[in-house]
């Protein structure tokens, strides 16, 4: 598998294998597709050193992308960060998941975060299970707090120290 920083030229489809998990409503808040355009700010506050944004390939194919992004905002919390995993439709439920998180954490000393966060709904048995197998513990449970086709959600928000 291949790990590259994402470029500009990226971005819609990173928006494209984004916006096919909104219908499932296990992955993301948004309820709505969203654009290119809506999406510029996220993109450009990543950065290769501090917060990568991944594409990530197998033999020359978009399997998916990683994410990483600050935690609350202020200076003292810059060693935390949340990791976000998208993959396209066609490579989900094959390890990639897996292999992705784990090297993410390898990476971890390097961007300098000690401390990774997942932020999941309490109903997506399979990202719990994928975060739960690499070591990762519920820190929290935000009970009800987002309302998806009339249907209240929790939020459980699973960390893990890496360094």
């Amino acid at each position: 598998m291949n790990y590259r920083n994402a470029t500009l030229e990226d971005l819609p489809e990173i928006v494209a294998i984004y916006n096919t998990t909104i219908a499932g409503r296990m992955v993301t808040a948004d309820t709505e597709p969203v654009t290119v355009d809506s999406r510029m700010q996220w993109f450009n506050v990543h950065s290769p050193e501090k917060r990568p944004l991944w594409m990530v390939e197998d033999n020359g194919i978009t399997i998916g992308w990683a994410s990483f992004q600050s935690f609350y905002g202020r200076p003292a919390y810059d060693g935390t960060a949340e990791i976000s995993i998208y993959l396209h439709e066609d490579h989900r439920g094959k390890g990639y998941g897996k292999k992705i998180l784990t090297y993410a954490m390898e990476q971890c000393p390097a961007i300098k975060v000690h401390t990774l966060l997942g932020f999941i709904f309490a109903h997506n048995a399979p990202s719990l299970r994928l975060f739960e197998q690499l070591g990762f513990k519920e820190w929290a449970h935000l009970p009800n707090i987002a309302v998806l086709d009339g249907v209240e959600r929790s939020l459980n928000i699973l960390g893990k120290r890496i360094y």
